[in-house]
């Protein structure tokens, strides 16, 4: 979606957990910049009190919120302040309340924080200005006969299933729509969005797939069987997972959010019942991002 609006005052919510002493000066110029704007700006409780402490100086505010339930009803954006994984806990804050949420970059690789520390000031005008696109991202809905994840069993990025207590492999029966697909002998199986794909699930030799594609990705991790390969597969089918370990342990895994279980347990694994949007400058785009932080094209011969 494409927004072209005169400039306005915006509510904007800042996100995060901590930043080293090299971005202070990158922070206090996007909190002159959101002030410059008129914005008001409302901190997660936590990521103020740390902000407090780190820059020892005053500094204007609208208010805080600590979970999705108080968050201000007419926020527009969410500006998280980290790498990828602060991005993915800021999603589980805003859930399905259709609030954009865009990535300032303070670490190192990013691909969903694709704000670099440099583009700060001209990210915040562009924005102020309405020069940006929002991207909606599937997510993951995982069932199970057991409150695994509380009151958000969605992930953004990837499901994941891991061994646990030894060194031996697990079993993982998986079907698709009730029919019977593959059993994975293998150390671990993700199930990966389309956005997850350039995360954990690149690692073990997934697919890239670009962002609005509708198709999940199962990639086996250590697989005891050189045929068995990721595969993609439709959104709108249901994967169920049943697991078997001789330890009797398994992590299973949302993202960042990880609880351990019994072996036995079967999951359902299915196309969550709304988005979360994702707000991108007009410059930038996931094939620009591929370029730049994978350096796809770095060949002399280009």
């Amino acid at each position: 979606m494409n927004r072209n609006i005169e400039p306005k005052a915006f509510v904007v919510l800042l996100f995060g957990r901590s930043f080293n002493d090299s971005f202070r000066l990158h922070f206090r110029l996007l909190l002159a910049r959101l002030e410059d704007h008129g914005a008001q700006i409302y901190f997660f409780e936590p990521f103020l009190d740390f902000v407090r402490e780190s820059l020892e100086e005053e500094f204007s505010f609208s208010g805080s919120f600590t979970n999705s339930d108080d968050l201000p009803v007419n926020a527009d954006y969410m500006l998280s302040i980290g790498g990828d994984g602060t991005f993915l806990e800021a999603a589980t804050i805003v859930r399905n309340k259709d609030i954009p949420i865009a990535g300032i970059n303070a670490g190192r690789l990013g691909f969903l924080a694709d704000i670099a520390q440099e583009e700060i000031s001209t990210a915040i005008d562009s924005i102020s200005h309405g020069l940006y696109n929002t991207e909606e991202r599937t997510l993951i809905q995982l069932r199970t006969d057991q409150e695994l994840f509380g009151d958000f069993n969605f992930a953004l990025n990837e499901l994941t299933v891991h061994k646990r207590d030894d060194s031996s492999m697990i079993k993982i029966k998986a079907f698709l729509d009730g029919e019977y697909l593959n059993t994975y002998w293998t150390d671990g199986l993700i199930v990966s969005t389309p956005t997850g794909s350039t995360a954990y699930s690149l690692s073990v030799g997934g697919p890239l797939v670009v962002p609005d594609a509708n198709d999940f990705i199962i990639a086996p991790i250590a697989p005891h069987n050189l045929t068995v390969r990721p595969l993609v597969y439709p959104d709108r089918k249901e994967l169920t997972l049943q697991m078997e370990g001789r330890g009797g342990h398994i992590l299973v895994s949302l993202d960042s959010r990880s609880v351990v279980v019994e072996s036995g347990l079967e999951l359902k694994i299915s196309k969550a019942p709304f988005v979360v949007k994702t707000l991108r400058l007009k410059d930038h785009s996931f094939y620009n991002t591929l370029r730049t932080k994978l350096m796809w094209g770095a060949d002399k011969r280009n």
